[in-house]
């Protein structure tokens, strides 16, 4: 039996983990954290969306991106500190726009597939994870906002989504907690959304009774080739070890789903993968009272002028997430990006109580072309599931079947 080890224990690693459980492999995780799910797979926007697959590599990203850069408050914010990753990293994302179109449908057409998996594993194995079957909701405030979202609406119903577009007052009967002045919208009935950390966990925890092993509060140091595979080296932060020691294991294959630490490891093993980090914030709300429950949405919804994204977590919580700020491997949480996801709440939702609010960052491991990093490494042993982006719960049940189809291929061989 093949013994496969994965590096990071997030949404990706622990279904990339099952996969290969599935399939009859050993598996062994490996993740810094001292429980799985606890960096960017920890309070995400929520949502399952193939309705948001459309990729950034857009002139009027561009456009908008130079446009904010002055302005603290504004949706993407980008840090001009000169840095070669990052540089290199935009370059990369520029050169990719005559592939937008095509890459947006491609997208598309990998979320329909992930929900599907997604679906069958949470039934299958009884996880429960605040799952809202109840569609996502874009909505727009004008005509010239609206029109480009028809066109990408094209691009989406091309990769065969169902998705269509709603008046003002089919946004008030689809959620009538949602308040404002909008010009249309487009509604997606067969997304979803839910607690990537719960899943997460969940998963993990059927991932072990199925045989997988966890090496939490693991800093993964190196590689040495062994064989026809590899020894991980590692060394312990907590227990015995008292953060000092190395320890190694002898694996036949190791899976790298690492998010923006990929590129790192990727070095380690003689890769290139031009992962970047871009940071997005998130607000918990706690629902505490009667009246704030009763006037949260539960449908999931899209802010496409503000970029914001929300999910009912449940009766008592409200997750409120978006912005997209490029300043490297930065993790602080500034009270200026968070207050604006805090008053759009208290614009759209004024009867919800906003005095008790949990902030949140992450990282989002993005590749320049949106698309997520899937397949071999130079060396035969050697793979990639990562560079997902801002779709990582999107996206992670379907990239982890890929992976693991390509794993079986290979030791086949």
């Amino acid at each position: 039996m093949p013994h496969v080890a994965i590096i990071g224990a997030g949404i990706t690693g622990i279904t990339t983990a099952y996969s290969l459980l599935k399939r009859g492999y050993k598996v062994t995780v490996f993740d810094r954290q001292s429980y799985p799910a606890m960096e960017t797979s920890f309070a995400n926007g929520g949502q399952l969306s193939a309705s948001n697959a459309e990729v950034w590599n857009h002139w009027s990203t561009l456009f908008k991106g130079m446009k904010w850069m002055l302005s603290k408050d504004a949706p993407l914010l980008l840090n001009p500190k000169p840095s070669w990753a990052k540089y290199s990293w935009i370059a990369k994302f520029i050169a990719a726009v005559p592939n937008y179109k095509a890459n947006t449908i491609d997208t598309a057409k990998l979320a329909i597939e992930a929900r599907r998996h997604m679906r069958d594993i949470a039934e299958k194995e009884g996880i429960e994870f605040d799952l809202e079957k109840r569609g996502i909701l874009h909505f727009y405030r004008d005509e010239k906002s609206f029109r480009h979202a028809q066109e990408v609406n094209g691009l989406l119903t091309a990769a065969g989504l169902d998705r269509r577009s709603v008046t003002p007052s089919e946004i008030s009967d689809i959620e009538p907690a949602l308040t404002g002045d909008f010009y249309g919208g487009f509604f997606t009935p067969s997304d979803f959304s839910g607690d990537i950390h719960k899943f997460s966990r969940g998963l993990a925890k059927v991932c072990l009774g199925k045989g997988a092993t966890f090496q939490f509060d693991a800093n993964v140091v190196g590689f040495r080739p062994h064989g026809s595979g590899t020894t991980v080296r590692w060394s312990s932060s907590v227990g015995s070890q008292g953060g000092a020691g190395l320890q190694e294991i002898a694996v036949d294959g190791v899976v790298i789903c690492a998010g923006v630490a990929s590129r790192q490891f990727a070095s380690m093993l003689g890769d290139r993968v031009s992962v970047y980090p871009v940071k997005g914030y998130s607000i918990t709300v706690h629902l505490d009272g009667p009246k704030s429950r009763e006037n949260a949405p539960w449908v999931s919804l899209l802010d496409d002028n503000a970029k914001i994204v929300t999910s009912r977590l449940g009766p008592d919580r409200f997750r409120v997430a978006g912005t997209a700020e490029i300043n490297g491997l930065n993790l602080d949480i500034r009270a200026d990006r968070i207050e604006p996801l805090v008053r759009w709440t208290r614009r759209h939702f004024p009867a919800i109580d906003t005095s008790r609010v949990v902030p949140w960052s992450g990282l989002r491991p993005m590749m320049p072309n949106m698309l997520p990093h899937v397949g071999q490494g130079r060396r035969s042993y050697v793979f990639y599931n990562t560079g997902h982006g801002h779709l990582g719960w999107t996206l992670s049940c379907a990239t982890a079947e890929i992976i693991g189809e390509q794993i079986k291929t290979s030791f086949a061989a």
